[in-house]
Protein backbone atom coordinates (compact mmCIF):
# COMPACT_ATOMS: atom_id res chain seq x y z
CA UNK A 1 0.00 0.00 0.00
CA UNK A 2 1.17 3.29 -1.17
CA UNK A 3 1.95 6.05 2.18
CA UNK A 4 -0.65 8.26 2.38
CA UNK A 5 0.02 12.30 1.48
CA UNK A 6 0.36 14.32 4.74
CA UNK A 7 -1.93 17.39 5.43
CA UNK A 8 0.67 19.74 3.99
CA UNK A 9 0.99 17.55 0.52
CA UNK A 10 -2.42 17.43 0.23
CA UNK A 11 -3.45 21.10 0.96
CA UNK A 12 0.00 21.54 -2.08
CA UNK A 13 -1.70 19.41 -4.61
CA UNK A 14 -5.22 21.28 -3.46
CA UNK A 15 -3.66 24.59 -4.56
CA UNK A 16 -1.75 23.60 -7.94
CA UNK A 17 -5.08 21.53 -9.33
CA UNK A 18 -7.17 24.41 -8.14
CA UNK A 19 -4.78 27.21 -9.61
CA UNK A 20 -4.78 25.70 -12.99
CA UNK A 21 -8.34 25.20 -13.08
CA UNK A 22 -8.59 29.08 -12.13
CA UNK A 23 -5.96 30.36 -14.13
CA UNK A 24 -7.45 28.17 -17.67
CA UNK A 25 -10.45 29.44 -17.02
CA UNK A 26 -9.72 33.17 -16.79
CA UNK A 27 -6.96 33.50 -19.27
CA UNK A 28 -8.57 30.37 -21.46
CA UNK A 29 -11.60 32.24 -21.88
CA UNK A 30 -9.81 35.87 -22.97
CA UNK A 31 -7.80 33.66 -25.45
CA UNK A 32 -10.90 31.54 -26.80
CA UNK A 33 -12.14 35.11 -27.43
CA UNK A 34 -9.37 36.30 -29.49
CA UNK A 35 -9.08 32.72 -31.27
CA UNK A 36 -13.02 33.89 -32.51
CA UNK A 37 -12.20 37.35 -33.52
CA UNK A 38 -13.81 39.01 -30.13
CA UNK A 39 -17.08 37.35 -30.50
CA UNK A 40 -17.81 36.42 -27.34
CA UNK A 41 -17.47 39.21 -25.21
CA UNK A 42 -16.70 40.64 -22.47
CA UNK A 43 -19.74 38.33 -20.96
CA UNK A 44 -17.63 35.22 -21.37
CA UNK A 45 -14.87 35.93 -20.47
CA UNK A 46 -16.17 37.28 -17.13
CA UNK A 47 -18.25 34.18 -16.62
CA UNK A 48 -15.81 31.75 -17.54
CA UNK A 49 -13.90 32.27 -14.05
CA UNK A 50 -16.32 32.85 -12.03
CA UNK A 51 -17.33 29.29 -13.02
CA UNK A 52 -14.01 28.09 -12.44
CA UNK A 53 -12.77 29.80 -9.16
CA UNK A 54 -16.89 28.76 -8.16
CA UNK A 55 -15.84 24.97 -9.08
CA UNK A 56 -12.17 25.17 -7.03
CA UNK A 57 -14.01 26.56 -4.21
CA UNK A 58 -16.49 23.94 -3.96
CA UNK A 59 -13.51 20.81 -4.81
CA UNK A 60 -10.81 21.98 -2.29
CA UNK A 61 -12.08 24.68 0.13
CA UNK A 62 -12.50 21.68 3.06
CA UNK A 63 -8.37 20.60 2.16
CA UNK A 64 -6.56 24.05 1.73
CA UNK A 65 -9.19 26.49 2.33
CA UNK A 66 -9.15 27.90 -1.74
CA UNK A 67 -6.57 30.39 -1.50
CA UNK A 68 -5.40 30.06 -5.21
CA UNK A 69 -3.93 33.25 -5.45
CA UNK A 70 -0.74 34.54 -3.30
CA UNK A 71 -2.62 37.53 -3.03
CA UNK A 72 -5.43 35.82 -1.23
CA UNK A 73 -2.26 34.06 0.67
CA UNK A 74 -1.01 36.64 2.13
CA UNK A 75 -4.40 38.11 3.67
CA UNK A 76 -4.73 34.76 5.43
CA UNK A 77 -1.44 35.07 6.67
CA UNK A 78 -2.66 38.61 8.16
CA UNK A 79 -5.59 36.91 9.58
CA UNK A 80 -3.56 34.59 10.56
CA UNK A 81 -5.33 31.45 8.75
CA UNK A 82 -2.11 29.78 7.98
CA UNK A 83 1.58 30.09 9.79
CA UNK A 84 4.52 31.96 8.25
CA UNK A 85 5.84 28.13 7.03
CA UNK A 86 2.76 27.49 5.16
CA UNK A 87 3.45 30.32 3.37
CA UNK A 88 6.08 29.16 0.86
CA UNK A 89 4.05 25.96 0.54
CA UNK A 90 1.19 27.77 -1.16
CA UNK A 91 2.48 30.71 -2.88
CA UNK A 92 5.46 27.69 -4.45
CA UNK A 93 1.42 25.77 -5.44
CA UNK A 94 0.05 28.53 -6.99
CA UNK A 95 2.87 29.40 -9.16
CA UNK A 96 2.98 25.83 -10.31
CA UNK A 97 -0.54 25.89 -10.75
CA UNK A 98 -0.64 28.84 -12.62
CA UNK A 99 2.67 28.43 -15.31
CA UNK A 100 0.96 24.32 -15.96
CA UNK A 101 -2.23 26.46 -17.08
CA UNK A 102 -0.52 28.52 -19.20
CA UNK A 103 0.98 26.03 -20.79
CA UNK A 104 -1.88 24.00 -20.93
CA UNK A 105 -3.60 27.28 -22.72
CA UNK A 106 -0.99 27.80 -25.39
CA UNK A 107 -1.00 24.20 -26.43
CA UNK A 108 -4.86 23.09 -26.02
CA UNK A 109 -6.34 26.58 -27.35
CA UNK A 110 -3.78 28.70 -29.03
CA UNK A 111 -1.16 31.16 -28.41
CA UNK A 112 -3.19 34.26 -28.94
CA UNK A 113 -3.98 37.27 -26.68
CA UNK A 114 -0.34 37.07 -25.27
CA UNK A 115 -1.89 33.97 -23.61
CA UNK A 116 -4.77 35.64 -21.49
CA UNK A 117 -2.32 38.30 -19.88
CA UNK A 118 -3.96 41.37 -18.17
CA UNK A 119 -3.41 44.19 -19.71
CA UNK A 120 -4.29 48.19 -18.52
CA UNK A 121 -6.54 50.71 -20.15
CA UNK A 122 -4.19 53.81 -21.00
CA UNK A 123 -6.74 56.08 -21.62
CA UNK A 124 -7.21 56.17 -17.48
CA UNK A 125 -4.64 57.63 -15.90
CA UNK A 126 -2.11 55.12 -13.74
CA UNK A 127 -3.04 56.33 -10.86
CA UNK A 128 -7.15 55.19 -11.64
CA UNK A 129 -5.55 51.97 -13.07
CA UNK A 130 -3.36 51.32 -9.67
CA UNK A 131 -6.71 52.23 -7.60
CA UNK A 132 -9.31 50.20 -9.48
CA UNK A 133 -6.72 47.22 -9.18
CA UNK A 134 -6.47 48.04 -5.65
CA UNK A 135 -10.12 47.85 -5.22
CA UNK A 136 -11.12 44.76 -6.86
CA UNK A 137 -8.54 42.96 -4.86
CA UNK A 138 -9.84 44.38 -1.82
CA UNK A 139 -13.53 43.40 -2.62
CA UNK A 140 -12.15 39.81 -3.76
CA UNK A 141 -10.97 39.44 0.15
CA UNK A 142 -13.86 41.09 1.69
CA UNK A 143 -15.91 38.68 0.02
CA UNK A 144 -13.62 35.72 0.78
CA UNK A 145 -13.08 36.73 4.51
CA UNK A 146 -16.55 36.90 5.18
CA UNK A 147 -17.50 33.73 3.76
CA UNK A 148 -14.69 32.17 5.72
CA UNK A 149 -15.95 33.76 9.12
CA UNK A 150 -19.81 33.25 8.20
CA UNK A 151 -20.15 30.03 6.52
CA UNK A 152 -16.90 28.79 6.76
CA UNK A 153 -16.44 27.65 2.72
CA UNK A 154 -19.97 25.98 2.93
CA UNK A 155 -23.34 26.34 1.04
CA UNK A 156 -22.99 29.56 -1.17
CA UNK A 157 -19.73 30.43 -0.66
CA UNK A 158 -18.45 29.12 -3.64
CA UNK A 159 -20.69 30.61 -5.84
CA UNK A 160 -20.03 34.17 -3.76
CA UNK A 161 -16.64 34.26 -4.21
CA UNK A 162 -17.29 32.97 -7.96
CA UNK A 163 -19.76 36.08 -8.63
CA UNK A 164 -16.78 38.78 -6.97
CA UNK A 165 -14.44 37.41 -9.26
CA UNK A 166 -16.92 37.53 -12.14
CA UNK A 167 -17.86 40.87 -11.14
CA UNK A 168 -15.15 42.66 -10.62
CA UNK A 169 -14.16 41.33 -14.22
CA UNK A 170 -17.26 42.38 -16.15
CA UNK A 171 -17.00 45.85 -14.45
CA UNK A 172 -13.28 46.70 -13.91
CA UNK A 173 -11.65 44.73 -16.29
CA UNK A 174 -12.21 47.46 -19.12
CA UNK A 175 -9.81 50.18 -16.58
CA UNK A 176 -7.18 48.16 -15.06
CA UNK A 177 -7.23 44.49 -16.33
CA UNK A 178 -8.82 42.81 -13.05
CA UNK A 179 -6.50 40.29 -12.49
CA UNK A 180 -6.53 40.35 -8.54
CA UNK A 181 -4.12 37.69 -8.50
CA UNK A 182 -0.06 37.91 -9.21
CA UNK A 183 -0.14 34.53 -10.33
CA UNK A 184 -2.64 34.50 -13.02
CA UNK A 185 -1.13 37.65 -14.17
CA UNK A 186 2.50 36.36 -13.83
CA UNK A 187 2.05 32.69 -15.43
CA UNK A 188 0.98 33.98 -19.44
CA UNK A 189 2.71 36.98 -18.92
CA UNK A 190 6.14 35.77 -18.65
CA UNK A 191 5.55 32.93 -21.39
CA UNK A 192 4.55 35.60 -24.12
CA UNK A 193 7.01 38.05 -22.92
CA UNK A 194 4.12 40.74 -22.43
CA UNK A 195 5.65 41.64 -19.02
CA UNK A 196 5.39 45.62 -19.57
CA UNK A 197 2.32 45.70 -17.09
CA UNK A 198 3.24 43.23 -14.35
CA UNK A 199 4.40 45.29 -12.19
CA UNK A 200 1.00 46.42 -11.87
CA UNK A 201 -0.38 42.76 -10.95
CA UNK A 202 2.74 42.03 -8.57
CA UNK A 203 1.60 44.91 -6.53
CA UNK A 204 -1.46 46.00 -6.29
CA UNK A 205 -3.88 42.65 -5.36
CA UNK A 206 -0.78 42.12 -2.02
CA UNK A 207 -1.77 45.99 -1.14
CA UNK A 208 -5.78 44.99 -2.02
CA UNK A 209 -5.83 41.96 0.18
CA UNK A 210 -3.26 42.77 2.81
CA UNK A 211 -5.87 46.49 3.45
CA UNK A 212 -8.55 44.44 4.44
CA UNK A 213 -7.24 41.88 6.19
CA UNK A 214 -4.96 44.17 8.16
CA UNK A 215 -8.74 46.10 8.75
CA UNK A 216 -10.73 42.82 9.76
CA UNK A 217 -7.11 41.72 12.13
CA UNK A 218 -7.56 45.16 13.88
CA UNK A 219 -11.50 44.95 14.41
CA UNK A 220 -11.14 41.32 15.84
CA UNK A 221 -8.95 42.51 18.68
Amino acid sequence: MGQKLTTNQKKFLAEVIGTFIVVVSATGSVVIDAKLGGTLGISFIAFAPFVGVSLGVYLFGKISMAHFNPAVTIGYLITKHITKKELINYIGAELIGAFLASIFVKLVIGNYANLGANAPNYDFSVFQIFAVEVAASALLMVVILFVVYTKGLKGFSGIAIGVIVGLDIFFLAFISGASMNPARSLAPALLSGAVSDLWLYLTAPFIGTSIVALLLRQKSR
